[in-house]
């Protein structure tokens, strides 16, 4: 017979065993360890048993009117008390997370528009409950999750537009909209904004592909199929990766940006804001998490505070608005 055959014989031990020897030779009794474990005499007398076989020793002999440990019982009492008390450790639940006590990088995949509006306020309120976190924000240039099923960021940020795979966790963190945002002074800062009038302009539209043919929207192309069912098309002069490049470039140029409100707030000081003159779509922004970071107390605290700040209204100077 094979050696691996001969290993496969060998039965793996019943580790309920150990508790059960670390009671008998603390107590020293069959009645006491059965007592203690609240099992019946004739229990405790087959688990004894059962221990012999196992370990191959007696472990406690008949002494005068009592029982005694033998040289292995003695050799094991020390070390089998450490392994049951370190399994109880292992199977007790966490203790509460003291935030000031944690000292941990977590690492954030978001877009910039993200970073810029809402990371500022996740920093401060990370460091005033945790002075000892850091945040690492890191670019989302593609929808591509292998960086959290990897376990590279702990969480990411983005509009989900698939079904995610059962070993990733989401929550919605808000609703938000796109608007248009032109500098002061532009032509459709004057009057009402028209469909039309949006159309007939020049855009800067934002896209974070790298190739391939230049985008309408980027990835929203409900708004230009919104423009088409009204006769319409607009002209896209510009693409860029994000949305303080369009925005940038709006304020000091007559090109057209439409961005979303909500991670624009900030940026959009200044200049003018107006609705979409057409049914445009609304979406949700939510967090991804992978499952196993899912019950860790300093994620679900992270969580809770990315969650908490983006409930508040965006700080910043009220932008003029039509």
């Amino acid at each position: 017979m094979s050696r691996v055959a001969t290993l496969g014989l060998v039965s793996t031990p019943d580790l309920n065993l150990l508790v059960t020897l670390d009671v008998l030779l603390a107590e020293g009794s069959v009645a006491g360890a059965a007592r203690k474990l609240r099992l019946s005499a004739s229990a405790m007398s087959r688990a004894l048993s059962r221990l012999r076989e196992t370990v191959g020793d007696p472990l406690l002999v008949r002494h005068g009117r009592g029982l005694v440990p033998t040289p292995r019982a003695l050799e094991l009492r020390e070390h089998v008390g450490t392994v049951v008390s370190d399994a109880r450790a292992v199977l007790r639940p966490s203790a509460p997370l003291d935030p000031r006590r944690l000292a941990r990088m977590f690492t954030l995949r978001t877009t910039e528009g993200f970073a810029e509006t809402f990371g500022l306020a996740l920093l401060e309120r990370t460091r005033r409950e945790a002075p000892k976190v850091r945040l690492r924000f890191v670019p989302k240039a593609d929808k591509d999750d292998r960086l959290l099923r990897d376990g590279v960021v702990d969480l990411e940020t983005g509009v989900l537009d698939r079904e995610t795979g059962p070993e990733l966790r989401t929550r919605a963190l808000f609703r938000d909209r796109y608007v248009g945002v032109v500098r002061a002074g532009h032509p459709l800062s004057k009057g009402r904004p028209t469909a039309a009038r949006y159309a007939a302009g020049e855009h800067v539209v934002f896209s974070r592909a790298s190739s391939g043919p230049p985008p309408k929207m980027g990835p929203v192309p409900e708004i230009d199929e919104a423009l088409a069912s009204l006769g319409l098309e607009r002209e896209v002069v510009v693409v860029v990766g994000g949305f303080t490049t369009a925005v940038a470039l709006a304020r000091s140029s007559d090109l057209i940006a439409t961005v979303p409100a909500r991670h624009t707030a900030g940026l959009r000081d200044g200049m003018v804001t107006f609705a979409l003159p057409f049914e445009a779509p609304e979406f949700t922004v939510s967090i991804l998490w992978h499952l196993q970071l899912d019950a860790d107390p300093a994620h679900r605290w992270l969580r809770g505070c990315l969650r908490k700040i983006t409930e508040q209204p965006a700080k910043g100077r009220k932008a003029r608005a039509r």
